[in-house]
């Protein structure tokens, strides 16, 4: 136990039990350091009133009844359950209440002073996730009633599960609310745009705890399903509250949850129960329809399975999914090729910034068999003249993001050509963001960005507002330390917007990162929507027929 914390604790213990009196807290602090031969120590503030902390439980454990986590039956045990936890050794039923999630907070504050956590993000997030996990019903319980509900409907489990989700905390919904969203219209119609707020910036002492903590390799990684009922570590988060539905997947066991920051509607991730890599193969195309014949009313994709344009979790194989229709799904059709052997499904090129061939028929068998023909081609295909090569040096740079959906009772994929090849002029990927588009997007583009939704960094948010004050005030950007890497940016698109002001900046500012973030797509595009970009990709679809 930490000096400090151990001093603390004592200190409330001579209070609790009326050893000492609130006004002879720093006399007995100072004797303490005496006695120890210290010369300080950092205590905690002053504790809040024991009533105020019995407000605070009456009011979470009324939370957790009001939304069905916990039985009325269950009150009694449930609250001797956070005393304990909380080193409390009374309680009487106070009519003060705090809103949820400000009971919370309390708690945390109270743990923090009595030096049970450190003050940070990270360690307060630890505790309340730890106090949200004894009111959380258990696992087998979640089971058991979301499929008690899927008798009625696959929506009906979901809209249970999910609910059940932001109701534990799992999913924080002060912070999602945070977020900024907005939608753009583009030459391929309207891109969606988020600013990603919901996940905190981490404290200089936690990424400090963090890196004197021994990874203990378990769980593997964040996708593991060791991961439910985990207390976490200042590296890890906690996951008492989290809870993973047993699905079958093309005969395998798989989880199925949601992801905690909810970038869309239903955002749910679905992983082996192995911790196996990412592979996009034939049998892909088989899994993510077995989940969706489950589940209509979801799609479900992947991410591809190579650097650069992969995802963030290569060394577990899962996929995303969740109720939500992206731009990608409402583009348009471009142009329709036929391949022979497949007469019972439709081929269509879609008209949209990234490559995009779109599968779509009442035979799934067919269909993937397909869709596997389409993935073994591109693997070994290179086409020097449109700048595609299947591997340099022996590092193999084609693959594919598919994303497959029922639309109208028939079975349809897209899949997005994908390629991670660098040069000298794009160390990062020459289909990645470019260089000049960097000041907002920076990141890969892995499938929630392909499907046309921006996730883009939280610095945005206070960059835009500044910018927007600079430009109505007339600054010059590009003597601005913080500003100047939009300095371009904001130039050119000035120039297009003479009618700019103080009513319509932010509308305009918001409508510009939309054009960005098209261009974005644009660069990850393997084949342009260009004459020349349209004729490459032609070559491959007839190297697809013919093969």
């Amino acid at each position: 136990m930490e000096r400090n914390q151990a001093i603390a604790q004592l200190i409330s213990y001579a209070l609790e039990k009326r050893l000492i009196q609130p006004e002879d807290r720093m006399w007995t602090v100072n004797t303490l350091l005496e006695a120890l031969a210290l010369d300080g120590c950092a205590l905690p503030e002053e504790l809040p009133p024991a009533g105020e902390l019995s407000a605070a439980l009456d009011a979470l454990l009324d939370y957790a009844k009001n939304y069905g986590l916990l039985h009325p039956l269950d009150e009694t045990f449930a609250r001797n359950t956070l005393l304990s936890e909380l080193w409390l050794e009374s309680y009487e039923k106070q009519e003060q209440r705090f809103d949820f999630p400000e009971c919370l907070n309390l708690l945390c504050d109270y743990a923090a002073q009595q030096g049970m956590i450190a003050d940070t993000i990270a360690e307060r997030d630890l505790f309340d996730t730890k106090l949200m996990g004894f009111l959380t019903p258990r696992p087998s319980e979640v089971v058991r009633e979301f499929r008690s509900r899927y008798t009625q409907s696959p929506k009906a489990a979901t809209d249970y599960f999910y609910t059940l989700s932001q109701d534990c905390n799992y999913i924080r919904r002060d912070r999602i609310a945070k977020d900024e969203r907005w939608t753009a219209e583009t030459k391929y119609g309207k891109l969606e745009i988020s600013i990603n707020l919901s996940k905190p910036e981490k404290d200089p002492r936690d990424i400090a705890a963090a890196k004197l903590k021994k990874a203990s390799g378990y769980p593997k990684c964040l996708l593991c399903p060791e991961n439910v009922g985990y207390a976490g570590t200042i590296s890890h988060p906690a996951r008492q509250n989290l809870r993973v539905m047993p699905v079958m997947v093309n005969g395998q066991l798989w989880g199925f949850q949601y992801s905690p920051y909810v970038y869309y509607n239903e955002h749910c991730i679905v992983m082996n129960a192995r911790h196996t890599p990412m592979v996009i193969d034939r049998g892909v195309f088989d899994k993510l329809f077995s989940f969706v014949e489950q589940f209509p009313h979801y799609f479900l994709g992947s991410n591809a399975d190579l650097p650069i344009v992969g995802g963030s979790i290569l060394s577990h194989e899962h996929f995303q999914g969740g109720h939500h229709t992206f731009p990608m799904e409402k583009a348009e059709k471009e142009f329709g090729f036929e391949v022979p052997g497949f007469d019972d499904v439709d081929c269509c090129v879609v008209r949209y910034p990234m490559t995009v061939l779109r599968l779509n028929s009442q035979n799934k068998d067919h269909l993937c068999d397909l869709a596997g023909k389409i993935l073994a081609k591109w693997r070994t295909y290179s086409d020097p003249a449109a700048t595609v090569f299947a591997e340099t040096d022996g590092e193999p740079h084609n693959t594919i993001t598919p994303i497959a959906r029922m639309r109208e009772g028939r079975y349809e994929l897209d899949l997005v050509l994908r390629n991670n090849l660098t040069t000298k002029e794009h160390p990062m990927g020459l289909y990645h963001p470019h260089e000049e588009l960097h000041h907002i997007k920076k990141e890969n583009i892995g499938l929630i960005e392909v499907m046309g939704l921006a996730v883009l960094p939280g610095r945005l948010k206070k960059e835009m507002a500044d910018l927007r004050e600079a430009l109505l005030n007339g600054e010059n950007l590009h003597e601005s330390e913080e500003l100047s890497k939009h300095a371009d940016w904001a130039d050119a698109f000035m120039a297009r917007h003479p009618e700019f002001n103080a009513e319509n900046a932010e509308a305009i500012i918001q409508y510009e990162i939309g054009q960005v973030f098209a261009q974005v797509l644009e660069c990850a595009g393997v084949y342009k929507c260009t004459e020349s970009g349209r004729a490459a990709l032609k070559r491959f679809l007839t190297e697809v027929q013919n093969g």
